[in-house]
């Protein structure tokens, strides 16, 4: 397979050469997930692949119809996962393998400490109810003891530092334990699912099946790195699933898709398109040298990590950055191109801050001009 082979595929199955559906659960299941640490990102990387949406489908989706689910997902990073695929996407998170040495002794939690928060968690919230941070906090301690509200994790500032029991939180999601809730007021809010994890088998395949099928010819590292796995880990998966996959050559090695999905569009790459902060897009299509070339290494991603700046795609890869500033219902949209554009490629890329303007329910005014905002954290 070549780069372009891959890269046309992956535009069409990641809604970016023409809509996918018209409803965002079923957008959000073919992107394997959409990023949601920045909500309004989020909106804008759901909308912009599903035919008509706006912003306000996507808390829709959340809290109302419940087609959605906002967790903690790979990376153990802030998702959006679709509710109907949810069991399994918790089958294979909790299968994930521990790391032990993410926080030094004397802060980090032992084995039956963190069972004990995830089962603390569970009863907490128990019956619907939705608690604030500070309220799990509260929960957390009163079952578990002490030890859990030790302030020992640092916080965003540099004063400041979270109980001890936090450092369980992305595990206590993946087993099925929490979810995020609707916000109260500027607080965020944590509830029960109310589903639980597949066995871990059917979730493993069912993710890796989902992956390959939007974002593949992939490796097993490829997958490590977009799953947040270890890569030895990953090539066991892999291997415990070579009768559900077609081995390929890609790039020069050996990839990966999923078994009877060997199809390839004949088209090359093309299109201007705007990604959001930490759009799925980017962040899972490797080999990122090919996806971010030359320049817009340097420029789009941050110390080789992708998300952390909105992305100018053309003709599938990284081609420059963009950014948003909304003032009431209004909105500028900076675009900073590492090349020219031609008139074909202006008129698209008009098209696109026209969509996001839909999506946000704003006026946007495009700019060509240096981006001058660094990265997100």
């Amino acid at each position: 397979m070549t780069w372009d082979q891959a890269s046309a595929r992956r535009l069409l199955r990641a809604g970016l050469a023409a809509p996918l559906t018209a409803d965002v659960a079923e957008t959000v299941a073919a992107m394997a997930g959409a990023h949601a640490q920045v909500m309004s990102a989020a909106e804008i990387s759901v909308g912009m692949r599903t035919a008509k949406a706006i912003g306000s489908d996507v808390p829709e989706a959340l809290w109302e119809s419940r087609t959605l689910v906002k967790t903690y997902g790979p990376r153990g990073t802030v998702h959006l996962l679709p509710a109907t695929d949810f069991p399994a996407w918790l089958g294979a998170l909790s299968a994930l393998p521990g790391n032990p040495n993410r926080f030094p002794d004397g802060i980090r939690l032992s084995a039956e400490q963190e069972a004990a928060v995830i089962d603390a968690v569970s009863d907490a919230l128990r019956g619907g109810t939705a608690l604030t941070a500070e309220e799990l906090d509260e929960a957390v301690t009163e079952r578990c003891g002490d030890w859990a509200a030790d302030p020992v994790i640092p916080a965003f500032q540099p004063q400041n530092f979270w109980p001890r029991w936090r450092q369980a939180i992305s595990v206590a999601a993946h087993r099925g334990a929490l979810c995020f809730g609707p916000n109260r007021g500027r607080k965020v809010t944590y509830m029960s699912p109310g589903l639980s994890p597949s066995p871990t088998d059917e979730g493993l395949a069912f993710v890796v099946r989902a992956y390959l099928t939007a974002y593949g010819p992939a490796t097993p590292a490829n997958f490590a790195k977009w799953f947040g796995a270890p890569p030895s880990w990953a090539t066991k998966v892999f291997a415990d699933l070579r009768d559900s996959l077609t081995e390929v050559g890609f790039e020069g090695t050996t990839a990966y898709l999923a078994a009877h999905d060997t199809e390839f569009p004949d088209e090359r790459p093309q299109g201007v398109r705007l990604l959001p902060y930490f759009d799925a897009y980017g962040v899972a299509g490797q080999p990122r040298d090919r996806l971010f070339p030359g320049p817009a290494a340097g420029r789009a991603l941050n110390r080789g990590q992708a998300g952390n700046f909105p992305v100018l795609l053309r003709d599938g890869m990284a081609a420059g950055v963009w950014h948003l500033k909304k003032s009431g219902k209004k909105a500028q949209v900076t675009v900073e191109a590492l090349a020219d554009l031609d008139s074909a490629g202006l008129a698209e890329l008009h098209a696109q801050v026209d969509r996001i303007g839909a999506i946000l329910d704003v006026k946007p005014e495009l700019v060509l001009d240096k981006v001058t905002v660094g990265p997100h954290a």
